[in-house]
């Protein structure tokens, strides 16, 4: 049987073609996350808003979710007046995804994009933040949430994310203080605000309810502030670590520190009387406090508080094992302005103290100031390291491993909970394992971003 196909039949199937290629190649563009000049009410009324960096004009960027197992696909606009690449912090990601300009992949031009597509393999509380001149572009802004959704979450009444932070504010103006590349803030304790507080804002509020229970996802974003938090008016749990969960809640009976890039999921019962406000609060050196988050309580979600939560669920590949027969590695932390460095090897060639903090560099790993052509280990696929850290210097570190977890090895030989960032103090011993899984080149650097900007910066390859 012969079909005939008229020439109106065949343009309009040919319309309907090319409409449906084109409703395709739609549904498969990934979303935009457009890097941009904005503004933000930072401080307080009555100050002008603050000029920022900022992914879809918000600050922070905004949260993104994702079901766990499936695939998060983002476009980067590059709308800066710079070159800019995205870390997605903490996710087991694959290797050319991970968004370091300069190790695995190229920092993208102002007005050109790049799409990153990955698998999320684990539930948890992540984040994302530039990493071209993260030291600069971080402090502008550039982060934003990234939460892996359980397919059974905890029972709670509302999940909330809490990105804390410090800004370092003109108090003439409102506007960030430059330089961003201080010699003070390279060579000290880094660049620390003079106003803090949670998602944007100095004066962050969140309404609650008594007896609400709430699973708050708190992200330290700050470029270099050790922050020490303290509940008011609430009861909680710790759930989670880097986005790891632990194997029980562990009540929260003191302060709690966090660090540079680490996160902390709490489940909290709210137990302030209506009309009072609970507080998420910081602990200064001097004892006295600032409030993060304020939240007052109008109403009552249940009569009575409720007994204590469920574990959440664990993530896949949690252990690290081989530890006897583990390689053992040893990395010396140096620098810094009060014991500088005597000499270290930067670009290729050794070099004394006043030459390195001419170009801006202050610190060292194993005695190597940067990044070099050759990577500080290369690991088989598989491996066990037991890498043993000695922090020479006068300042805390906050060292953060990109593409895989590791456990501290505590000195009577067990295991602490599994982190992608952990702090570092003046001479106590540290001493961390982790299992070499994930293929690539993989940063390892301190989150005091400007630490990392004056030499504190590494990488480990992985065959």
């Amino acid at each position: 049987m012969t079909v005939r196909v008229t020439r109106r039949a065949f343009g309009t199937g040919a319309m309907a073609a090319a409409a449906l290629g084109a409703t395709q190649l739609r549904a498969a563009a990934p979303t935009a996350l457009t890097a941009r000049v904005s503004t933000a009410q930072i401080a307080p009324r009555g100050y002008p808003a603050t000029e920022v960096w900022s992914y879809d004009g918000g600050l922070p960027g905004p949260v993104l979710r994702v079901p766990q197992g499936g695939r998060l696909r983002r476009r980067l606009v590059n709308d800066l007046p710079v070159p800019t690449s995205v870390h997605w912090h903490g996710i087991r990601i694959d290797n050319a995804m991970d968004g370091v300009a300069g190790l695995t992949q190229q920092p993208v031009p102002p007005g050109a994009t790049f799409d990153y597509d990955f698998a999320v393999p684990d539930a948890g509380t992540f984040w994302y933040h530039a990493h071209t001149n993260s030291m600069e572009q971080v402090a502008r802004g550039l982060a934003g949430a990234l939460i892996v959704e359980e397919a059974e979450p905890p029972e709670v009444d509302r999940d909330e994310v809490v990105l804390l932070d410090d800004w370092l504010l003109d108090p003439a103006d409102a506007q960030l203080m430059t330089p961003f590349g201080h010699p003070m803030s390279l060579s000290h304790a880094g660049r620390t605000g003079n106003l803090l507080g949670a998602n944007g804002s100095y004066d962050c509020v969140l309404p609650v309810r008594r007896h609400e229970r709430l699973r708050l996802r708190l992200i330290n974003g700050a470029n270099a502030r050790i922050f020490v938090l303290r509940l008011r008016g609430m009861n909680g749990w710790t759930a989670a670590l880097d986005g790891m969960p632990l194997p029980g809640p562990e009540p929260v009976t003191g302060e709690m520190i966090l660090a540079p890039a680490q996160r902390l999921d709490l489940i909290v019962d709210v137990t302030a009387e209506t009309g009072e406000a609970a507080a998420l609060l910081h602990l200064e050196r001097d004892g006295s406090t600032q409030p993060l988050m304020r939240l007052p309580v109008a109403g009552t979600a249940a009569v009575r508080a409720r007994e204590a939560p469920a574990a959440l669920p664990p993530n896949p590949r949690m252990a690290v094992s081989g530890l006897d027969t583990a390689r053992r590695l040893e990395m010396a932390m140096e620098g810094g302005a009060m014991a500088g460095l005597v000499s270290a090897r930067f670009e290729g060639r050794d070099m004394g103290f006043r030459d390195l903090a001419r170009r801006g560099q202050f610190w060292a790993l194993a005695g190597q100031v940067g990044m070099t052509d050759a990577p500080f280990a290369r690991l088989d696929r598989g491996e066990t390291v037991r890498l043993k850290l000695t922090n020479s210097t006068v300042f805390a570190h906050a060292m953060h491993l990109h593409g895989m977890h590791f456990r501290e090895v505590r000195g009577d030989g067990s295991l602490g909970p599994l982190r992608d960032t952990i702090v570092s103090v003046p001479d106590e011993p540290l001493e961390i394992a982790f299992v070499a899984d994930n293929p690539g080149r993989w940063l390892f650097h301190c989150h005091m971003l400007a630490h990392a900007a004056a030499g504190m910066t590494t990488w480990i390859e992985v065959a």
